[in-house]
This record gives C-alpha cells, sequence and structure tokens, in this order.
C-alpha cells in the first residue's frame, strides 16, 4: 500500500460517546442530536477535523437506527456545515449482526464510517459480504475506516487487500491501542507492535487510546506520520490526569501538543483529500 511523506498535517477525530459510558461517567457525555451538534462546534473551535458519533436509544443503551443517525447528521451539520467530517459508527457491540452492521450503513449513506474488522468479518464466511459492502461504499463515495484491535489484524486486512477484496488503495485504518477494561490505560509503547518492521503500511492511519495517556499516544502516532482519534468513548482525562470538563478540553490538549511539536492540524477539508482514493 502507499506511503505518506512527512511531515503531513494532523487530523484530529473526536470520538464524544462511544457507545458505553452514560451521564453517570461524564455529565458532559453528549447523547442527544442536540448535545452531540453541540459537542460538534467546540470541537471545531478546539482542532477537531472529524466527529466519530453513536447514537443511543431512550435508556441510553447502544443504537444502530438509520433514522436516528440521519436525525444526529442534520444536527451536527446544522451547527458546524461542512466544516467536520461526521463519520457515523457501525459497532455492533455484542448486539447487532453483520449483516445488520452492512444494512444500517447502506440505509444512511454517510460522508465516512468505521467498521471494525473483527465484528464484520469474524470469519472466512462474511468476506463476500465485506468485500461487497466496501464496492459499495467507493460507488457511493463513503469513506471507510478499518478498525484494527490488533497487529494480526492489520496483517489480516493486508492480505485481503492483496486479495483483490478491498477496493481502495489508501484504505484508513484506526489502530486501537488497548481494549474496554477498567482502568485500562495505554502507553506509546501499545504502537509499536503495529508499526514493526515486517508489518503492512497504510497509507491512511490514526491511533486512538484509553486512559490519562490518550494525548502521549496520538502524539507519538502523529509523529511517526499518523493521525489522532480522542474523546470521552475512551478517555475523560487531561494529560495531568485531572478529569477533562469537556470533550473540546481533550482535543485541545492534542492540537497544542501537536502544534508544539512542529506539526499543523487539518481542517476538514485535508482530511477529506488525505481520504481521497
Amino acid at each position: 500500500m502507499e506511503a505518506v511523506s512527512f511531515p503531513q498535517p494532523v487530523a484530529i477525530a473526536v470520538a464524544p460517546n462511544g457507545g458505553r459510558r452514560i451521564k453517570a461517567d461524564h455529565p458532559a457525555i453528549p447523547l442527544t442530536p442536540r448535545e452531540l451538534a453541540h459537542t460538534a462546534a467546540e470541537c471545531l473551535d478546539a482542532g477537531a477535523a472529524m466527529i466519530h458519533a453513536h447514537v443511543r436509544k431512550p435508556d441510553g443503551t447502544h443504537l444502530l437506527d438509520a433514522g436516528a443517525y440521519r436525525d444526529v447528521i442534520a444536527a451536527i451539520h446544522g451547527a458546524v456545515g461542512d466544516r467536520m467530517v461526521i463519520q457515523i459508527t457501525s459497532e455492533a457491540l455484542g448486539i447487532y449482526t453483520p449483516a445488520e452492521q452492512r444494512s444500517v450503513v447502506r440505509a444512511v449513506k454517510p460522508e465516512a464510517v468505521s467498521l471494525a474488522l473483527r465484528e464484520l468479518v469474524p470469519d472466512d464466511s462474511e468476506e463476500a459480504a465485506f468485500a461487497d459492502l466496501l464496492a459499495w461504499l467507493k460507488r457511493e463515495g463513503v469513506v471507510p475506516q478499518i478498525i484494527l484491535y490488533a497487529p494480526e489484524e492489520a496483517v489480516r486486512l493486508d492480505a485481503m487487500w492483496r486479495r483483490g477484496l478491498v477496493p481502495f488503495d489508501r484504505i484508513p485504518v484506526l489502530y486501537v491501542l488497548g481494549r474496554y477494561t477498567a482502568g485500562q490505560t495505554s502507553t506509546p509503547a501499545d504502537l509499536l507492535p503495529f508499526l514493526a518492521p515486517g508489518m503492512p503500511r497504510f497509507a491512511h492511519w490514526s491511533v486512538c487510546a484509553f486512559g490519562r495517556h490518550e494525548t502521549a499516544c496520538v502524539t507519538a502516532g502523529a509523529l511517526l506520520g499518523g493521525h489522532a482519534r480522542v474523546g470521552f468513548e475512551n478517555n475523560l482525562f487531561r494529560p495531568d490526569g485531572t478529569l477533562a470538563d469537556t470533550n473540546a478540553d481533550l482535543v485541545s490538549s492534542v492540537a497544542e501538543t501537536v502544534r508544539g511539536c512542529g506539526l499543523t492540524v487539518a481542517d476538514a477539508d485535508d482530511l477529506r483529500c488525505f481520504s481521497a482514493d
């Protein structure tokens, strides 16, 4: 896969809610379309180029629903226009099948969508349907981001690309440093296995991490040519260990840090150019 020269502007995505945390975890977790729109505007001002949005049921639990996504997309777009890329999740969270995940993506036809390889292709029987979804995304101009939880998944995705199942030469990927476990705290060293000698090299890759070292983890990625995803989905704390007031606090921490390293922060149009295939 095509490599990218360094340095390039660093795109910061905000993942403000995820599918698990609720107001009891932090009162500023945005759950409604209005709250997500307000968060998007704050994070745009702080330096975010993209928002990664989950939707919820009235009781706060995880939801994949086309109508709910349309409502959230409309609210966010009303607040920020085209100045942010709006990415929806297809995350199953152990609730939805690969077929249901694919169905909601097609029904919404968003600008961008995240796809967890281990969820959508749990075994070889789902490969053809996944390849068909990717072909549809390419035809419709929807930008996928493949979520990779382990280096072996990166190897698997690269093998699928080499077999012609992935119709994007610059397929965006997200390296997840850690797991959704109590007290999980990622460190920059967790990125090294994804970038080890002999590992696939993706042209557009991002990093997300758990816990107070989130800024350090994504900055390490940025210095090595990657992009960043931060937010309350994975972390509630500033780099100094204090509780963040808002998602925008976490975006600001990363924006200030990467600028301090001599890098620039990408806007949504830059991100769209990176993701063009």
